[in-house]
């Protein structure tokens, strides 16, 4: 900062100013100022201001699986509205462990972020319960349910409504024997089955098969082979992109064609629903929208706001030829 203030003919003081962006700065000053920065290729102690002002100006973000595109999609739409506010975003990969998510909570506090955003694998398992109340810094949870005690921002999604849709479309099809396969975080895997259940039980001899696991290409794969060994559902909807992902492998190794022999909607618009012949009808969501959200949330928090925010994303349903009238 000496050597700045030297060639910039201008105290310390005002170079410290400069830098912290001080609103009684002149244009001419600034100027001078940021040429010799430029000149000398100095760089600020970021940490050293951050201690100063008790705040990093870093956001951590936890997402379950990085690997997953629509969680990728999230981890972009935060990250591009954080960066627009001046702050950076360190982010964890919990690989789907609920443990690993708990380590990574307290990691990045020991990281001393300003705020975090979660996107957790399982938000009621317990070590992440603990980790979580012991956070004191603003939380933002990503499409998930709080855990007991804890005060945080929520975004998150309508899966119900869209799903409602989708099974709709499904039963003026002709359908009445749905197969559900599930897994996952709990609200959301939650929210998909009451769409389909309620609505199908709107429905006259309106049946749901429900086939829950883990939030796998695995899981789906294996509940799509005993839907088909059952022969009794004429319709699949698979309430996950990776679960999507299974169901349709299975059907590929016994030969049945979706659209003809059974019909089938996955969720979010992910390439292989769009590439696959027939396209598959999907329950999608706009996941930018959910991480530029929560990012806004959690702006929100830091600027001052009374208390956590809450706000409730539509989904919608994109009918595709993967579905159609059950065979007689």
């Amino acid at each position: 900062m000496r050597e700045v203030a030297e060639r910039a003919g201008v105290a310390m003081s005002s170079v410290s100013r400069v830098l912290s962006e001080h609103p009684d700065v002149s244009e001419g000053m600034r100027l001078a100022v940021m040429t010799a920065v430029d000149e000398l290729g100095y760089r600020p102690d970021l940490l050293a201001q951050g201690l100063r002002r008790q705040r990093t100006m870093s956001v951590g973000f936890t997402v379950s699986d990085i690997s997953n595109p629509v969680l990728a999609s999230a981890v972009t739409g935060a990250e591009r509205r954080l960066r627009e506010a001046g702050y950076s975003l360190l982010l964890t990969n919990s690989e789907g462990d609920p443990e690993l998510d708990a380590k990574n909570i307290g990691l990045l506090e020991q990281r001393r972020v300003d705020g975090l955003i979660l996107s957790l694998a399982e938000e009621h398992h317990v070590a992440t319960a603990a980790a979580l109340g012991a956070v004191e810094i603003p939380v933002v949870l990503l499409d998930r349910d709080p855990t007991p005690g804890l005060v945080a921002s929520r975004v998150s999604f309508d899966h119900r409504s869209g799903m409602a849709a989708a099974t709709r479309h499904l039963v003026e099809l002709g359908h009445r024997e749905v197969a559900l396969i599930t897994g996952g975080p709990r609200r959301p895997a939650r929210e998909r089955r009451l769409g389909v259940e309620e609505t199908l039980a709107g429905a006259a001899n309106g049946r749901c098969s429900l086939f829950e696991g883990e939030f796998s290409i695995e899981h789906g794969y294996r509940a799509a082979l005993a839907i088909l060994d059952e022969r009794r559902a004429t319709a699949v909807i698979a309430g996950g992109n990776v679960l999507m992902q299974g169901a349709l492998r299975a059907f590929h190794e016994r030969g049945v064609t979706v659209g003809a022999d059974i019909s089938f909607i996955g969720c979010d618009d992910v390439a292989v629903a769009e590439l696959h012949s027939p396209q598959i009808a999907v329950v999608g969501r706009d996941m930018e929208a959910l991480g530029m959200s929560g990012a806004e949330l959690l702006l929100d928090q830091l600027a001052g706001a009374s208390g956590p925010g809450e706000l409730i994303l539509p989904t919608a349903f994109v009918a595709r030829p993967s579905c159609a009238p059950p065979l007689a």
